[in-house]
């Protein structure tokens, strides 16, 4: 995997994109979306050692999602850094309506049909219980991250949020549709770099998890 962070062009912004560290959610298999869970044990261990790993990275800024695990994996990167941290609502998991709070399992029992088109990726219909749909999702996450890159042209920047929100990250700078299954992975803690220049995005590198003894993937298609 290319871990090289040169700037072949200056005017750029490349991003440092991490997922949160684990909760007893993520280990329940179960929906977070705005419920603001705290990270667990491994997850707190896993931002120290996402931390460490990036000790020897310099940002020009650091933004999280304003939820706690989010928030607290960033803060834990951000140590004694001189740059702020700054929060950022967009930022947030996709809210995912009546499906929040239960196990994938669960949410397929209590509402097929609904789980049915979010297995399936419509990105459409919004998840009852005032969900949002994937595009209405997708379109404030993209929004979010090309404000952040627009304003740090030529900075190194790093952004701590969801699987989600990595999903469709990922999606933007590889240019895959958001209705395609998933084929890349999302663990928590890892490492993922981007990259913003002349309006255009740039996958660098995925997935790196090097720093970390385990790490668990987000569930296919969330």
């Amino acid at each position: 995997m290319n871990m090289n962070i040169h700037f072949p062009n200056p005017a750029g912004c490349r991003i440092c994109l991490v997922r949160h560290g684990e909760t007893g959610w993520n280990a329940e298999r179960r929906l977070q979306g705005h419920i603001d869970i705290p990270l667990n044990d491994r997850g707190l261990a896993q931002a120290a050692s996402t931390a460490r790993s990036l000790a020897d990275h310099r940002f020009g800024a650091m933004y999280s999602s304003d939820l706690q695990r989010a928030h607290a994996t960033a803060r834990a990167i951000a140590g004694l850094r001189p740059q702020p941290l700054k929060t950022e609502p967009r930022l947030r998991e996709r809210h995912y309506g009546v499906f929040q709070g239960l196990t994938h399992d669960e949410a397929s029992v209590r509402f097929p049909e609904a789980y049915a088109r979010f297995k399936a990726r419509d990105i459409e219909q919004p998840i009852p219980g005032d969900g949002e749909s994937l595009a209405a999702f997708a379109a404030r996450v993209v929004a979010a991250l090309t404000e952040i890159a627009q304003r740090h042209a030529g900075e190194r920047v790093l952004v701590v949020a969801h699987g989600g929100v990595l999903d469709v990250a990922h999606r933007l700078a590889a240019g895959k549709p958001l209705h395609t299954p998933r084929d890349f992975t999302i663990p928590n803690a890892a490492l993922n770099w981007i990259e913003h220049d002349a309006g255009r995005w740039r996958l660098i590198a995925w997935g790196d998890e090097r720093h970390l003894a385990h790490a668990l993937d987000e569930l296919p298609n969330a």
